[in-house]
């Protein structure tokens, strides 16, 4: 279940605690045709199965922008402030795409805690790291450091 914390002090005596693992989500050829359409990416490694099929993957893959924008589905399972005002994502301090998300596998996030800081105003900015790892693969398909601010 990851950190569930409701004060900022709580989160900042848990930094570098390992967050654990959410479920498991596939990724089908729905959910990227969407999300190109939703960008305008509609490059054919992304959304034509039958070219991509000779392609340098041999079939379609995630954008990596998807792979990255599916952390905002997973964080919850990893980091939780219970009691707060309001959360915003405040950014990203490094973002990477280590190996392709073909359509059909399965992602998963994995978190650790590497900070958090105690803002005036009852207020806490924590860094998280996010692994989204791909299942079968020894590399992941993203990392991000992700920054988020929680109002209590």
């Amino acid at each position: 279940m990851g950190l569930v914390f409701s004060s900022p002090q709580q989160a900042a005596d848990a930094v570098g605690s390992d967050l654990g693992c959410s479920d498991w989500l596939r990724i089908d050829q729905a959910r990227i045709d969407t999300f190109a359409d939703a960008t305008g990416d509609h490059q054919w490694i992304h959304t034509d199965p039958e070219k991509a099929r000779d392609g340098p993957f041999g079939g379609t893959v995630a954008h990596g922008y998807l792979t990255f924008s599916l952390i905002n589905n997973f964080l919850p399972d990893l980091f939780r402030a219970e009691g707060m005002k309001m959360g915003v994502n405040y950014g990203a301090d490094r973002v990477r795409f280590p190996a392709p998300v073909p359509v059909g596998s399965r992602v998963r996030a994995a978190g650790t805690l590497l900070k958090a800081d105690v803002l005036e105003g009852n207020a806490l900015q924590s860094t998280v790291r996010v692994t989204m790892e791909l299942e079968g693969s020894d590399k992941p398909g993203c990392v991000a450091d992700i920054v988020g601010r929680y109002y209590f």
